[in-house]
């Protein structure tokens, strides 16, 4: 069953990578805690979003959202039979925007966030069944934006970092590949140092706060079903200009779903299938995030070496969902992201 939660993990991964609530990217999993031994992973995820939307039924606003990539990393081992200890890296937050088309009425407008994290998560087990996790979490972030409409607005935003913290824990049944994990993120506040004058195009940040609940079940000889839930408070976010005001604000939080399938083929090969779904939430959408909600279908495999090297490949379709946008009322509509990701993992 090795392998097939490692091929889960991995399309759960591109689940929230292709197209999640906010500016949620990672999902921020805490998986490699839950391997066995010491164990090494690494994983790229790159997605190519489509999406356009018109203004007045006639201005196009063209393709306003460029292809993005994640790296991801992660290193687990054991302390002793009952302590183990992780290091993940991830780029959990982000977004790409930018409008290019001319005649639309916000050509020009742009945003590029990037981020960071690195968490040291400790596992305690008090027997094979129960354990809880607990660590510090590292985020940093940077980016800029420029606005045209309705009023100018430019700032590039030095990097700045915050801390917080995870905790949670896990029931586990190894006979039948049982895990139910249950993981806590606190928000993190973030001050970046933009280039205006005056404090104008200074950022505070407040990162929502998050739960995940993964879970995953042998129910026949080599077949796995697995699953999250991730919920993240959006509406507790503030992302802030010190002289301007709210740059983007979320009315409610997301919840992301996603359920899966998976097939172990032969010694060396698994499969899964796995669909995702985020309820839309009617609200007017940011014109730097035009989409409500989404629904996804996704395909992977995973490839085990002769020395051991697991290969997991993964494939995804998005369909985000349609919205119209606020100060300008456009329409986006029939949209989609295809995510590709890789994982590399090692145990040894």
């Amino acid at each position: 069953m090795k392998k097939l939660t490692t091929l889960s993990a991995a399309l759960m991964l591109t689940t929230t990578a292709a197209n999640a609530g906010g500016l949620d990217r990672s999902g921020q999993s805490i998986g490699a805690i839950f391997e066995d031994g010491r164990y090494v992973e690494l994983s790229y995820g790159h997605v190519m979003p489509s999406v356009t939307g018109l203004f007045m039924g006639s201005a196009d606003s063209g393709n306003i959202a460029p292809a993005y990539g994640s790296f991801g990393g992660a290193y687990k081992m054991d302390v002793d039979d009952k302590v183990s200890l992780a290091f993940i890296v991830d780029q959990p937050f982000g977004a790409d925007v930018s409008y290019e088309q001319a005649g639309y009425p916000l050509v020009g407008t742009n945003a590029q966030v990037t981020s960071k994290s690195l968490t040291v998560l400790g596992r305690y087990k008090f027997n094979d069944n129960f354990s809880v996790h607990f660590g510090p979490r590292a985020l940093q972030a940077e980016g800029n934006v420029t606005i045209t409409a309705p009023a100018a607005y430019m700032s590039t935003y030095q990097p700045g970092s915050g801390y917080g913290y995870v905790a949670g824990a896990a029931y586990e049944r190894k006979d039948i590949a049982l895990r139910v994990a249950l993981t806590y993120a606190s928000g993190i506040d973030l001050e970046l140092d933009g280039d205006g004058a005056g404090g104008f195009g200074d950022l505070t940040v407040e990162m929502p706060s998050s739960w995940n609940l993964d879970f995953q079940s042998g129910v026949a000889a080599d077949t796995l079903v697995f699953g999250s839930i991730r919920h993240v408070a959006w509406s507790e976010a503030v992302i802030q200009d010190a002289a301007a005001g709210d740059l983007v604000s979320y009315d409610q939080d997301t919840t992301t779903y996603s359920l899966g399938v998976g097939r172990k083929f032969s010694d060396t090969f698994s499969g899964a299938l796995s669909i995702g779904y985020e309820k839309a939430q009617g609200a007017l959408a940011s014109n730097l995030a035009p989409t409500d909600g989404n629904m996804s279908i996704g395909l992977g495999g995973t490839y085990t070496l002769a020395n051991g090297v697991e290969l997991t490949g993964g494939v995804r379709y998005v369909m985000p969902g349609d919205a119209t946008t606020e100060t300008i009322g456009a329409d986006f509509s029939n949209n989609s992201a295809i995510a590709v990701g890789l994982k590399v993992a090692y145990t040894f």
